[in-house]
């Protein structure tokens, strides 16, 4: 594929949608519409906030790891690989972008303990073609994936 084609990673069929209500923005809480999410939010002290909840960031930290770890174990499956012990652990940064506004910067840190570096490598790669919150960030932050 040549630098510069876009790859269409919308879905062709919806399986499945989730549903989150936020009531009173970054100072408040979140429920999901099925009752099983009922969570208090706050902003975190390094954003001027008293830190007593989660906040946006740690739940899409939440996401994307459990996410792209499932993604690892789909293609790690798939090729018969073996990958006892390991984790996916993600880093949300938060802060001010050029337009005034403010943008994200995820770092994932991928363990693959049983693997071989070569293999384990080609398998993160696998996974972040196939994991959802890869194909949906992709291009518009930056996701730095470290390999230990």
């Amino acid at each position: 594929m040549s630098e510069g084609t876009a790859v269409d990673t919308r879905p062709k069929k919806i399986m499945y949608v989730a549903e989150a209500t936020a009531h009173g923005g970054r100072d408040g809480y979140v429920t999901s519409q099925d009752g099983r999410l009922e969570l208090r939010v706050a902003m975190p002290p390094e954003l001027g906030g008293d830190g007593d909840g989660t906040n946006p960031e740690q739940l899409f930290a939440a996401g994307y790891s459990s996410c792209f770890h499932n993604a690892l174990v789909l293609v790690g499956r798939r090729a018969g690989l073996d990958l006892t012990g390991s984790t996916v652990a993600a880093k949300v940064g938060i802060g001010p972008n050029a337009q005034q506004g403010y943008g994200l910067a995820v770092a994932l840190s991928v363990s693959l303990p049983v693997l071989d570096q070569q293999v384990a490598a080609q398998l993160v790669e696998a996974a972040h073609q196939v994991c959802p919150y890869s194909n949906a960030t992709r291009g518009n932050i930056d996701v730095s994936i470290v390999l230990g």
